[in-house]
This record gives C-alpha cells, structure tokens and sequence, in this order.
C-alpha cells in the first residue's frame, strides 16, 4: 500500500529523528510511504529573518504545502496518524478528517502514554477516533504493531467491501 505518514514529528529534532525509523518498519512490510515533510522544502524561508518578507513567503508557502499534503493523501491507499501529544496534532487531525472522507484506511499509533481522551471510553479525541475506527483502522500503542494493524484493517476493509452471496 501507499501510505501517507500523518502527524507532527517533522516540526522537531526527536520528531524527524523518529520518522526514518517508521518509514524502514512501513517499507520492511512492502508499503511505500509518503512523508509529507519531505514533499516541500522550507529551507529557505526558516533562514529569512522575522518580518513582513517572510510572513508573505510563509503564506504563499503555506498554501503549497497544503496543495501538496491534499495530493498525495488523494494517491495514497491509507493514512497512518501519529496521535502522540497532549492532544492529537490540529494538522493531524484534519488530514485524518479529509482521508475519511476520501475512502483512505486510517490506523493510529499512539505511543505516548499519557491519557488524551474525552473520557474513559477512548484513546484519543473521539472525533478524531471515530473517523479512525470507521475507516476500517485501529489505533496501536507501539510501531511495531503498525504492518499487523494495517493488514487487519485491509482485510476487514475488503471483506465488508464484498457483496453477499445469496443462497
């Protein structure tokens, strides 16, 4: 499967020291998958000093970056959503909102322990979870549970997509 690694790890050091290590397990597994941190470089504008130039770089910046996400969460088969945080990334959780209502299978993996819910019946925002949950995905608390999840929710996905037989 083609799959669009969702979630914030590309705004800090131990974030995008953590992605290579997501991406071998996805890859290892047969997915190809898609870092949006890496579709569009920004290099160039975080070196602009602080100012109206750069908040107009920012801003055109911004909108391709958006553009770019959109597209490749529209090639991709299935999202995986790193939920980790006091509460799931704003960004993250659009892209999960936009993959569902694109068709995409959605799994999450909350490594983090600390509690996020809205209350004791779940892991993350429940919003955030339903779309998740309704996707067909799961979520999973370590990474390496990430392939077994996304083939479970595969194959739960393509049996319900199945017509009945009739006897």
């Amino acid at each position: 499967m083609r799959i669009y690694l969702a979630g914030p790890l590309g705004f800090s050091e131990a974030g995008r020291a953590f992605v290579p290590k997501l991406k071998r397990l996805l890859a290892a597994n047969g997915h190809r998958v898609v870092d949006p941190f890496a579709l569009t470089d920004t290099s160039k504008v975080q070196r602009m000093r602080y100012g109206a130039s750069k908040r107009a770089a920012w801003r055109k910046l911004d909108r391709e970056i958006g553009a770019a996400n959109r597209a490749a969460i529209d090639r991709s088969d299935a999202i995986v959503a790193v939920l980790d945080g006091s509460d799931v990334d704003s960004g993250t959780a659009a892209e999960i909102g936009y993959g569902f209502a694109r068709g995409k299978l959605i799994v999450g993996y909350r490594g983090d322990f600390r509690l996020s819910a809205d209350n004791e019946g779940s892991t993350v925002n429940l919003q955030v979870e339903y779309f998740i949950r309704e996707s067909g995905g799961d979520i999973v608390a370590f990474a390496a549970d990430l392939p077994r999840a996304l083939a479970k929710s595969a194959r739960s996905r393509d049996k319900s997509a199945r017509p009945a037989r009739r006897k």
